[in-house]
C-alpha cells in the first residue's frame, strides 16, 4: 500500500489488502523463479528428508500433494518412494479442481496411473473416484511465522481445509526465501498446522487467542 493511503471505507481497504496481496505474490513468484536450478534440487531434497525422517506416519496415511509448478519443492521421488514401500494406508492423492469457487477433490495417484491436465495446465489422474485425504502437503507463495500461508490467490485449498471433516493434518511445503515477517490473514485464511522449509520443521500451535504460533520442531 503506498505509504500515507488510508482507505475511506471497508471496500477501499479491502482492495487495497487484495491490491497489496497480488503485488506480494508477483514478488514471490519471481524470487523463487529465480532460484537457481542447483539450490532449488538442494533444498527439495532437504526438504523430502524432512518429511521422511520426521514424519514417519505419513507413509501409512492417504496423503495428498501437488505436481510442482513454478519452481516449487518436488516432493515426487518421497512420495513414489512411500508407493514402493507398500505401507498398510498409504496412498498418495493429487487434487483435482472441480469447478471455480469450489473444494478440491483428490483422486488416487501412482507412478503407472493414467494422467490427463487440468485448466490450469497442471497434470493430475484422468479419472479415479474421489478420496478423502489425511495429510495435505501444500505448496505456499508465501508463508509467516503465525502459520498462515499465500498461495495463488484462487482460494482452493483454504476452501478444502474448511470444508473437509475430519479435517487433514495440513503441512505447509516450500523454501525459506518465501517467509514473510507478516501476512496479515484474512478471514477465510485457513491455519497450518506444520510448515517444512529446508531449514526445518516448524510446529504452529493455537494460542489462547485462537491464533496460531509456530515454534520450531
Amino acid at each position: 500500500m503506498p505509504s500515507g493511503f488510508m482507505p475511506d471505507s471497508a471496500a477501499d481497504a479491502a482492495a487495497a489488502t487484495a491490491d497489496d496481496r497480488r503485488a506480494l505474490r508477483r514478488t514471490l513468484l519471481a524470487r523463487r523463479r529465480a532460484l537457481p536450478a542447483d539450490q532449488w534440487a538442494r533444498h527439495s531434497q532437504r526438504i523430502r528428508a524432512l518429511l521422511r525422517e520426521s514424519l514417519p506416519r505419513l507413509a501409512t496415511m492417504r496423503v495428498g500433494f501437488c505436481w510442482p509448478r513454478d519452481n516449487e519443492a518436488d516432493l515426487r521421488p518421497l512420495i513414489a518412494h512411500w508407493h514402493r514401500q507398500g505401507e498398510p494406508g498409504f496412498m498418495a492423492l493429487l487434487p483435482v479442481v472441480v469447478a471455480a469457487d469450489s473444494s478440491l477433490a483428490f483422486r488416487a495417484w501412482s507412478p503407472a496411473v493414467a494422467m490427463t491436465t487440468d485448466r490450469y495446465g497442471i497434470p493430475v489422474p484422468a479419472s479415479g473416484e474421489p478420496v478423502l485425504p489425511e495429510a495435505l502437503l501444500i505448496p505456499f507463495v508465501g508463508f509467516d511465522a503465525t502459520g498462515f500461508r499465500l498461495g495463488y490467490g484462487g482460494g482452493y485449498f483454504d476452501r478444502t481445509l474448511a470444508s473437509l471433516r475430519p479435517r487433514p493434518l495440513a503441512i505447509g511445503v516450500g523454501f525459506e526465501l518465501s517467509r514473510l515477517d507478516s501476512l496479515h490473514r484474512e478471514p477465510h485464511d485457513q491455519p497450518l498446522d506444520l510448515i517444512v522449509t529446508e531449514r526445518g520443521i516448524h510446529r504452529c500451535t493455537a494460542t489462547p487467542a485462537g491464533e496460531r504460533g509456530a515454534t520450531k520442531a
